[in-house]
């Protein structure tokens, strides 16, 4: 399940392609059963949260919090929440010459792979976050 909370307006039709796609991906991940939610907002909120839990003071374009540790067998039944600034999505969007729809896709696809206890430390880690940043938009 994925529950979406809105705090900056998304394009139109973006909340239920969001819905759908991160839903059908965390099905294909085995955790179709589990909840997370993704929190659609502005680089003021990010930057304040990376600010406040990683002690850097600039915005980013998405952020994982997990409801348990990551690596621990057990996954509760919400995995956590996925916070994205649609202003940074927006500005990456544009540079990169793809849709708003398709960069929120990425990044929620990225936050689950965080969600799911992955980290991007060396370049073979970026493997597995390319493939279901990719394979969201398939979906």
């Amino acid at each position: 399940m994925v529950d979406l909370v809105v705090n900056k307006r998304p394009p139109k039709g973006l909340r239920a392609r969001l819905r759908r796609a991160l839903a059908a991906l965390m099905e294909e991940l085995g955790v179709g059963d589990k909840a997370v939610t993704v929190v659609l907002t502005g680089d003021r909120t990010l930057r304040r949260l990376k600010r406040a839990w990683w002690g850097e003071d600039e915005a980013t374009d998405v952020l994982s919090f997990p409801h348990y540790e990551p690596g621990d067998p057990f996954f509760p039944p919400h995995l956590g929440d996925i916070w994205i600034s649609l202003d940074t999505a927006a500005r990456q969007a544009e540079a990169r010459g793809v849709s708003l729809e398709d960069e929120v896709l990425e990044l929620a696809a990225h936050g689950l792979w965080h969600l799911l206890g992955h980290d991007h430390q060396s370049e073979e880690e970026w493997v597995g976050f390319h493939r279901v940043q990719e394979r969201i938009r398939t979906l």
